[in-house]
């Protein structure tokens, strides 16, 4: 299955919670989540309520997930593969594999708008890891990575200039951010109470095991 090429609000609709698609605007009124006669599934039985079935609500919690980090389910599956290969708690040990996906960690940097945008600075070349450039998005960082951008006073620019449009913005202790450079490093692996979406990882899991 192809990216969903419709409007990003009509995801977070359907999920009926912001999934941060459109960045810093999902923060105002203008997010239609936020707006009463909007906060429906769409499409036109989106008023329609019911409760869900144990299969329904499992895979709502896996689109919920999927379509906030923006993987395929291809990918997504592979994750979930290598977290139940993984010591520890499975749902916590894919949700951590997601969080250190190089587009994760250049939105939480505050480095892009939304991981929509990230995955753009990637793949256009303005992100190196360690020293050497990394476009692919899927990148996975680790404890010790150095990343930082082309030596170019276009890419700097770009970056600082979305620093500075969200001066309060704060850096998860997973992250060490210098704004100056503007560079960074990972000085931890993200826990649990790093991953900004409500989520039972569990149903997740019994959703993928079948």
């Amino acid at each position: 299955m192809g990216h969903f090429l419709g409007s990003s609000c009509k995801l977070c609709r359907r999920e009926g919670i912001k999934l941060m698609l459109k960045g810093i605007r999902c923060e105002t009124a203008k997010c239609p989540i936020e707006k009463k006669q909007r906060n429906l599934a769409p499409g036109m039985h989106g008023w329609r309520k019911g409760r869900a079935g144990e299969y329904a609500v499992r895979l709502r919690e896996k689109q919920k997930v999927k379509r906030f980090y923006g993987v395929f389910n291809r990918q997504f599956m592979r994750y979930f593969h290598k977290a139940e290969r993984t010591k520890g708690n499975t749902g916590e040990v894919l949700l951590q594999l997601l969080e250190k996906r190089l587009d994760n960690v250049i939105y939480k940097l505050n480095f892009s708008p939304s991981r929509k945008a990230a995955k753009q600075l990637i793949a256009h070349g303005h992100i190196y890891v360690n020293g050497r450039k990394v476009n692919i998005s899927d990148y996975t960082t680790k404890i010790g990575d150095r990343i930082t951008l082309k030596g170019s006073e276009k890419s700097v620019k770009k970056v600082k200039q979305q620093l500075e449009s969200n001066p309060n913005f704060t850096t998860q202790s997973w992250l060490q951010l210098d704004r100056e450079k503007p560079e960074a490093s990972i000085v931890a692996m993200p826990t649990r109470d790093d991953v900004q979406i409500p989520v039972e990882e569990q149903l997740i899991v019994e959703f993928c095991s079948r």
